[in-house]
């Protein structure tokens, strides 16, 4: 839908050419915020996933069965998104993005700070494993609402020149919220001994998350409403039919390189960044606290590449930017591997790279935004982002742990075949927006 559908071409079409002004740096600032804060709740998790395996269950079972368990409960995190995403989706195109980019931010903060209280097995026996799975899900069902609903939020304030510059900044938002994870994690096991964390310094990392999160609500209450979509409901052209369906029906074609690249975008987030650690110490036998630094390292670079992929997708075209990105981040993960089989000694900088050229998915949440037309937009993205990521974001470390029986380089086997999917998928992205 173009603006001069909407009835207010000379506002659109001038702000079309304006620069940012101090009232969008705003809006980033406190969406990027936010969006950093909540990925932060949504991860801290599996930082601390040993020691609450052993408070939140019975220590007669064994140490493989309470490490399933626990990982269970963080996988249903995942398995919410979908559904929660939807949901906000919903009542997003047809009663307003800020209410629910408000509401997003208030259902993460109060289960990870009830994470941070919530009494162990050892007080309350099984309801302790039930509620740490409640709270859990409430957070897949925040962030499957936060993701889509800032990527529209953003780009529906901005000048459209500025979207792809906008949806990299809230995307590097996102991320930087993994990087303070582990910055936290790591700062709590270098202050605490073990026993320590068991007894009372795992909920600290909660705990901070749970306040900091509702103090980014109070913020938010300073943003407005959308242009677009406080235009479409002055003028009653708000969706007469559930979102979700008109997406289904007619939007089919967007919906499919939404989820494609969504594929391309979990595989580089989940490989590259979230296993790549762990594949570190255990197939190069690299100590656990240079994986660590390497790994703060490459995602640092990863929140700035963010940045850059979407400012050039804005710029040049987010087809373009997609298609050299993902054929440089094949080739740079996969020279990672190589090098490492050889000499470790090059880790810190060819990871950077590798993690540099993961920001190639900042320019995807530019394509989605453009691909559905404003009064199914956060529908649109939603489902098509959620389900995708749910489905490949959950089989992926399934898929590359088979492989890996193998073939040492099946991590970068995966992600290269993923890569190419993205840049075949980029050659099918459309130039007009949706706007």
């Amino acid at each position: 839908m173009q603006a001069t559908e909407l009835g207010r071409p000379h506002a659109r079409d001038t702000a079309h050419a304006r620069p940012l002004t101090r009232h969008d740096y705003k809006t980033l600032s406190l969406a990027a915020l936010g969006g950093a804060l909540e990925f932060y709740d949504f991860i801290i998790f599996v930082f601390f996933a040993p020691a609450i395996g052993q408070l939140f269950f019975p220590q007669s079972i064994p140490d493989w069965l309470r490490q399933l368990q626990t990982f269970g409960i963080f996988a249903a995190g995942y398995l919410a998104r979908p559904l929660g995403g939807i949901v906000m989706a919903h009542f997003g195109d047809l009663l307003g993005r800020k209410r629910m980019f408000t509401l997003s931010v208030l259902l993460m903060s109060l289960p990870t700070l009830l994470m941070g209280v919530l009494p162990t097995y050892a007080s309350i026996g099984i309801m302790a494993p039930v509620l740490l799975l409640l709270f859990r899900v409430m957070q897949g069902a925040a962030v499957g609402g936060e993701v889509p609903g800032a990527w529209v939020f953003v780009s529906e304030h901005v000048p459209q020149r500025h979207v792809g510059y906008a949806c990299g900044t809230l995307t590097a938002g996102l991320t930087a919220g993994i990087l303070l994870g582990s910055l936290v994690a790591s700062a709590v096991n270098r202050h605490f001994t073990p026993a320590d964390i068991a007894g009372f310094a795992w909920r600290i990392p909660f705990l901070l998350g749970g306040v900091f999160g509702l103090f980014s609500v109070y913020l938010r209450r300073w943003l407005h409403e959308t242009p677009v979509f406080a235009e479409m409901k002055q003028r009653k052209s708000l969706a007469a039919e559930i979102p979700l369906k008109a997406v289904l029906r007619d939007h089919g074609r967007a919906v499919i390189v939404s989820m494609l690249l969504t594929w391309m975008l979990s595989a580089a987030i989940v490989v590259v960044i979230l296993m790549t650690p762990t594949l570190l110490q255990k197939h190069f036998h690299i100590a656990p606290a240079t994986a660590l630094f390497a790994n703060s390292v490459a995602t640092l670079f990863l929140t700035i590449g963010c940045v850059l992929a979407g400012s050039l997708a804005g710029r040049f075209g987010a087809g373009r930017t997609i298609f050299i990105g993902c054929i440089a981040l094949g080739i740079t993960y996969y020279a990672l591997f190589q090098q490492l089989a050889v000499d470790s000694s090059l880790l810190v900088p060819l990871y950077a790279v590798a993690g540099l050229f993961v920001g190639v998915i900042g320019a995807v949440p530019f394509v989605m935004v453009n691909a559905f037309p404003p009064v199914v937009r956060f529908s649109g993205i939603s489902f098509s982002y959620n389900v995708a990521y749910a489905v490949f974001g959950g089989l992926t470390p399934i898929v590359v742990s088979l492989m890996l029986k193998s073939n040492p380089m099946a991590p970068a086997l995966y992600v290269g075949a993923l890569c190419a999917i993205g840049a075949l998928t980029a050659c099918c992205v459309k130039k007009d927006a949706a706007r």
